[in-house]
């Protein structure tokens, strides 16, 4: 009984760090698009560890890489991204958590023309020593057209991230 107890009580004080941090990879993802949607390069280039890989069409292997891939994003006329988390697990060390979610990007073709995209972003996250957390792994994946309204609505949720 007393093994079952203190195996209880590991596992409950365990379960508001785990939250905790949750909370904080939500409010770090948050902020990653909103360093895009603000097209804040340096902002953006601060939430990706040195050694990330972020897979599209190909794969960008570095910080500095990585920042050069999503250059097209910080120009005058850059298509327009937002992503919000829908799902968020943190590991029980509370060292790694993954981040999935909708995206929604426009842009403008050469006639003119609204262009529109829909997809799922997946990023992996690893706490640093200093307890941020940083992007270690980024990937995508469109949709062959916009998502349910209810997965729409992820993307204007306004969540407390103070």
């Amino acid at each position: 009984m007393r093994l079952v107890t203190l195996l209880l009580s590991v596992l409950l004080s365990a379960a508001p760090v785990l939250a905790d941090d949750a909370d904080d990879v939500r409010c770090r993802e948050i902020a990653f698009s909103q360093s895009v949607e603000n097209q804040d390069a340096e902002a953006f280039a601060s939430f990706i560890e040195s050694d990330a890989r972020f897979i599209s069409s190909s794969v960008s292997r570095g910080a500095e890489n990585v920042v050069a891939a999503w250059s097209a994003f910080f120009t005058a006329d850059a298509p327009k991204i937002k992503w919000r988390p829908q799902y968020i697990e943190v590991l029980q060390d509370g060292n790694l958590a993954l981040s999935r979610g909708p995206y929604h990007m426009t842009a403008l073709s050469p006639d003119g023309e609204l262009l529109e995209s829909w997809g799922t972003f997946n990023s992996v996250w690893r706490k640093q020593n200093n307890g941020d957390w940083k992007i270690i792994f980024d990937a995508g994946d469109e949709a062959s057209g916009p998502p349910p309204q209810d997965i729409q609505a992820i993307l204007e949720r306004e969540l407390d991230c103070s």
